[in-house]
């Protein structure tokens, strides 16, 4: 059974009170969650009993968050932003949301710390070669929740994936706001997402192209 959320931190009511005129539709509902198993379950689940688009769930930690293909997403506490939207796109607009969601991560974290994340092919965001966070976009009639983790602290991920994984306050060498992360990666999320609704699809490709530069002519093996 998924718990009542509670009053949203100061840590995160702050930034996000501060950048309510660029958040769009993700200024109308944020629900925050000490502890669940998984933001986009909850969305999901609340998506199908009529939540309106732009409906956010936020939480300190996950028992169960996963990222593609049911890979298990680390989500300790205090050491990362696990967030889940809720969207309600045209089938046109819903084939372009992982990617808008990549650049708009990518754009979120370089204005919130002077990173220059790019992305690795639609829903990784990547600094220095090692993943920084990830996208999981999730569909069913009618909607389209959309997750997204970042890692903020080392303790974010397992050290065994270390050579492949990073945060942001490793990559800066001094604490973030997590907050003001979120907010922005919010931002530009709604920015983004206007843009589709109103037919601007090939500007977002281009700057996700942009954000991709690195992995673009790159050889892969495909099965």
């Amino acid at each position: 059974m998924t718990p009542d959320p509670v009053s949203v931190p100061e840590e995160f009511a702050t930034a996000l009170a501060v950048a309510r005129g660029r958040l769009g539709i993700f200024a109308q509902q944020i629900l925050w969650y000490p502890e669940i198993g998984s933001t986009n379950d909850v969305a999901g689940a609340m998506a199908d009993r009529g939540a309106p688009e732009g409906l956010i769930v936020l939480a300190d930690r996950q028992t169960a968050g996963r990222g593609r293909l049911g890979r298990t997403w680390a989500s300790p506490s205090g050491a990362g932003i696990y967030v889940s939207m809720v969207l309600r796109p045209s089938p046109t607009v819903a084939t372009l949301m992982t990617i808008a969601a990549g650049v708009a991560v990518a754009e979120g974290i370089a204005s919130a710390t002077g990173l220059s994340p790019h992305v690795k092919w639609p829903n990784d965001i990547h600094v220095g070669g090692r993943k920084l966070a990830g996208i999981l976009a999730e569909g069913a009639v009618g909607h389209v929740v959309l997750g997204i983790g970042i890692n903020v602290q080392s303790a974010a991920y397992p050290a065994e994936i270390a050579s492949r994984a990073t945060s942001i306050e490793a990559e800066l060498s001094r604490p973030v706001d997590r907050g003001l992360v979120l907010a922005e990666c919010l931002a530009a999320m709604a920015s983004r997402y206007h843009e589709l609704q109103n037919g601007r699809g090939r500007q977002v490709v281009e700057a996700w192209r942009g954000r991709a530069a690195a992995m673009l002519g790159r050889r892969v093996e495909w099965e």
